[in-house]
């Protein structure tokens, strides 16, 4: 039997190019046993950066398969 999981990971970053994270920053929430949960985490992590107006900030939903015992 498997579950999937998810995560919300992200932290700042060099540029806009969005390719080289900023040692230090990297931030990750979770597992959410759901989707929507980690949705919420997502939109909450998003409404929170932007009021600091950080342009080179991001943050994206990852998910993963767990296998769990029988």
């Amino acid at each position: 039997m498997t579950r999937q999981l998810y995560w919300v990971v992200g932290g700042d970053y060099a540029d806009t190019e969005f390719t080289q994270m900023v040692p230090g920053t990297e931030k990750v929430l979770g597992p959410f046993a759901d989707e929507m949960k980690a949705r919420k985490a997502w939109t909450q992590m998003t409404f929170n950066d932007r009021t600091c107006r950080n342009a080179t900030r991001r943050y994206v939903i990852a998910s993963g398969t767990t296998v769990l015992a029988a």
